[in-house]
């Protein structure tokens, strides 16, 4: 179970109900996701090879209003580069970023309301 999911069962066992984000939200905010690796990149600029570029993954998250957030995963020792946990790092780097830009937006429409 991820932190915010232990986070949201508190919050529903506490019958906090003023509006807020959920996990759910933030995942309805992606429409698209794409991985990468930075030698990739590196290659299609015609960019020498480096074995640090081979262990640092990307991901990049399409929101519903056509904005991105982008998230890195890297390791330390090339030895340890497992391309599976590179991307679920990287988004998860990524997703984090929603939460305070739809923290802000949420803000907004209560102040502007009140």
């Amino acid at each position: 179970m991820r932190n915010e999911d232990a986070v949201e069962t508190e919050i529903q066992a506490k019958g906090l109900t003023a509006p807020r984000l959920t996990p759910a939200l933030i995942d309805e905010t992606i429409v698209g996701e794409y991985y990468f690796r930075a030698s990739d990149a590196a290659a299609q600029a015609g960019a020498p090879g480096l074995l640090a570029l081979e262990c640092l993954t990307l991901c990049v998250l399409v929101l519903k209003n056509g904005f991105t957030v982008t998230g890195e995963s890297a390791c330390a020792s090339p030895e340890n580069f497992d391309a599976a946990l590179g991307r679920k790092i990287a988004r998860d780097n990524a997703r984090n970023k929603i939460w305070a830009l739809e923290g802000y937006q949420l803000k907004t429409r209560l102040a502007a309301a009140a």
